[in-house]
């Protein structure tokens, strides 16, 4: 079973998988008569439809026990999807390239800050919320419509892999 390396969040590194949204050298401008800055467009919901609405909820997440065995990722063929962390907590990120099943030697992980959300790009992989603290809440911006937009892949036992943030 391969273990995977948890990289630092990064925009360069993420950029195959979408966007990481954070304030951190990022442009901004003055708003509100000079009192706000706005750190404008720092991500773009993705629809496939024009009927499709971008929304906006929030996820109560519990810890999974760690190590984690990786043992399937989901995506979302019709939308985007963002997590924005709202109690400043630390989380991990699990992601495989856009394809039509994801590949076990290209899955990647990254650690979020805790003032970095990620926005995952249409048909990316990804491992469901992976929270550090017990219980942590994210603010996130996806897609609502019809049709199925959600896929699951589950590994094969000789692709698992093993997500250990104690490392």
């Amino acid at each position: 079973m391969r273990s995977l390396t948890i990289e630092p969040l990064s925009k360069e590194a993420f950029a195959p998988f979408g966007d990481v949204i954070e304030t951190e050298s990022s442009d901004f401008f003055m708003i509100n008569n000079g009192s706000t800055r706005r750190y404008h467009k720092l991500a773009t919901v993705q629809t496939a439809q024009p009927e499709d609405q971008a929304i906006i909820s929030i996820f109560s997440a519990e810890a999974l026990q760690m190590p984690l065995t990786v043992r399937m990722l989901e995506r979302h063929p019709l939308g985007s999807q963002a997590f924005i962390p709202l109690l400043g907590n630390p989380f991990l990120i699990v992601v495989a390239p856009v394809g039509d099943v994801p590949v076990s030697g290209s899955v990647r992980a990254f650690l979020s800050n805790g003032r970095q959300g990620i926005n995952y790009h249409r048909g990316v992989w990804h491992h469901p919320v992976l929270t550090i603290e017990k219980r942590d809440d994210f603010l996130v911006v996806d897609r609502s419509g019809s049709g199925n937009n959600c896929d699951e892949h589950f590994f094969n036992e000789d692709e698992l892999l093993l997500l250990n943030p104690h490392q």
